[in-house]
């Protein structure tokens, strides 16, 4: 029962089941990586039975699959979100550098360094991701366009320059596997932010610091 007494309906136990089972393997690519991630360890996170497991995902690779797509599509809906609300109340580049080092040093990228290597050797494991991963980029694409309104810029040029920051972002957050050093990354978030501002130089830049999570990892 419900704290309002009503009962749930199979198909909302179920799929609250399969969201706990995706957020848990979610951790475990995060905290311990793909290859020591294994189905009872997901199941024994999630709180479930191995059984429980299997009736919802087939195996192994079968729900890495589904909790990656869970946490792109989930990071995709933010970033509409992200994109309405910039081109709504008009906002500037520096924001977008801040937004995005938050997102993707939430995990997201983390994550994304466990797969990728299997995405790479795995055929199967790649087709199932790519539309996931093109949606994303949809995501991200909105928020370029919104950039580019916001300014008058080109959306063309927005999109190489705000794609050029994407890599500087993921660049920078693999680095901080081995190298634990806030100031270090702030400084460059800045020099990057200024040059942005040179691209765009009708926005009202507010500077913002970066979200320093991720350097502590």
């Amino acid at each position: 029962m419900s704290g309002t007494g009503k009962r749930r309906s199979q198909k909302e136990r179920s799929a609250e089941t399969s969201a706990r089972l995706m957020n848990a393997t979610i951790d475990l690519l995060h905290d311990r990586g793909i290859a020591r991630t294994t189905t009872p360890e997901i199941a024994q996170a999630a709180g479930v039975s191995r059984g429980a497991l299997t009736h919802h995902f087939a195996g192994r690779e079968a729900i890495i699959t589904a909790s990656v797509a869970d946490l792109l599509g989930r990071s995709t809906r933010d970033l509409h979100r992200f994109a309405q609300d910039f081109m709504a109340r008009g906002g500037s580049s520096d924001e977008i550098v801040d937004y995005i080092w938050q997102m993707m040093s939430d995990r997201l990228f983390y994550v994304t360094m466990e797969y990728l290597p299997e995405a790479r050797h795995n055929a199967d494991f790649r087709a199932e991701l790519v539309p996931v991963v093109r949606e994303f980029h949809a995501g991200l694409d909105a928020v370029w366009v919104a950039l580019a309104a916001r300014t008058g810029g080109d959306p063309d040029h927005t999109r190489v320059v705000m794609n050029t920051t994407m890599c500087l972002v993921r660049g920078m957050i693999a680095q901080t596997v081995l190298r634990s050093d806030p100031a270090y990354y702030a400084e460059m978030l800045d020099f990057w932010k200024l040059q942005l501002r040179r691209q765009f130089p009708t926005q009202a830049a507010q500077p913002l610091r970066p979200a320093s999570r991720a350097n502590a990892s």
